[in-house]
């Protein structure tokens, strides 16, 4: 089997990506994949080094001016020769695009020379180059009963995110407790805002250590390592129930030991909590495109699954109050880690793996 994917631009796009070819791999090691992706994006890098062949495309997203959108549909119309070309060569059995606007390219180019083609939605919002490709491709994969309710029924399948099985069968490499010098009597809050941080967000949160320094839980704080030295020099006190680091190296590890999470709601960190269970407090993004983040934790407040907290109205009070109603209510963590876990697709791998091989053999 011979498998184009194209994703980019987010880690959003790309690693449910690699989370299903690592799965396939285990299931057909003889499987040969190609990534297209941009050449100057996340995936330009991180691609190559999980020893996957890459090819990087000049393509831009529909953004900015109207110079720059009309320049980006010069460039895009042009890429269409070299995707066939790509195409071509590879001789693939099938082109599945992970979303980002590197993906329309190849997989449109792939639509018109009668290769079959898959495309695959994360959030609960459909992004502009998907929605360029559903009348193209042969089949969709989402993610949210609310994409899966606005698209074609004969050919879309609710089958959810890769990293929800990646995260599922990950192993606990890291002990937190040790790792971290945590009290294992007491429950752990994470609060993550995703490798990068956010620096609004650590603002509050800074405020609100004091608080967090009297209660009987603890928490780690990630800052993500371009704020990690603001932080750290604002913070001048050590509290003994408070570790502060600038990254997680293995969340997997992370999420299976910890009793809540306050994060982002992007597509993969929703997979990974609706998969394990997780208790969680969701602060979406605000800075995202479509406001795609809240639609994704909107979806699941309403399956009472997680709580949410707008930025908007985020303040040191309602943070540790949210979070303080939670851990003194047990019943309240309980509802949320089942609900969590009726939402989630620990199955995802196989079950779209399943859905290709059906496709290639038809």
């Amino acid at each position: 089997m011979k498998i184009i994917i194209a994703t980019g631009g987010t880690g959003g796009h790309l690693y449910p990506a690699l989370a299903l070819a690592s799965y396939i791999k285990l299931e057909d090691n003889e499987c040969e994949f190609l990534f297209v992706g941009t050449k100057n994006r996340l995936e330009a890098q991180v691609v190559p080094s999980e020893g996957y062949r890459y090819i990087g495309m000049d393509i831009k997203g529909l953004s900015g001016s109207l110079l720059n959108k009309m320049n980006a549909v010069r460039i895009f119309v042009s890429s269409l020769a070299k995707s066939k070309k790509v195409i071509r060569e590879f001789n693939p059995d099938i082109v599945i695009g992970f979303g980002g606007y590197v993906s329309s390219s190849i997989v449109l180019a792939a639509t018109q020379l009668n290769i079959p083609t898959l495309i695959h939605e994360q959030n609960s919002i459909i992004g502009l180059a998907n929605k360029i490709l559903i009348k193209h491709v042969d089949t969709i994969v989402v993610c949210y009963e609310k994409a899966y309710q606005e698209l074609p029924k004969e050919k879309t399948y609710l089958l959810g995110n890769p990293r929800a099985s990646e995260v599922l069968s990950a192993k606990i490499n890291t002990d937190i407790y040790k790792k971290y010098k945590l009290d294992r009597s007491k429950k752990t809050v994470l609060i993550v805002m995703g490798s990068l941080g956010s620096s609004s967000i650590n603002k509050v949160v800074i405020k609100a250590l004091p608080y967090f320094a009297t209660k009987k839980y603890q928490i780690i704080f990630v800052t993500g390592k371009e704020e990690y030295e603001n932080v750290t020099k604002q913070v001048q006190k050590d509290y003994a129930n408070i570790r502060i680091i600038p990254y997680v190296d293995d969340m997997p590890s992370v999420q299976h030991q910890i009793d809540v999470i306050i994060s982002r709601a992007g597509a993969s960190t929703i997979a990974e909590i609706t998969s394990l269970g997780v208790a969680s407090i969701l602060i979406p993004s605000p800075y995202v495109a479509s406001n795609h983040q809240e639609f994704n934790a909107r979806e699941l407040v309403e399956k009472e699954a997680a709580l949410m907290i707008l930025e908007k109205d985020l303040s040191k009070t309602k943070l540790v109050n949210e979070i303080d109603n939670l851990l003194e209510n047990p019943t309240n963590i309980n509802v949320l880690k089942e609900n969590a876990k009726k939402l989630g697709k620990p199955n995802a791998n196989k079950d779209i793996y399943d859905l290709i091989v059906k496709i290639i053999r038809k």
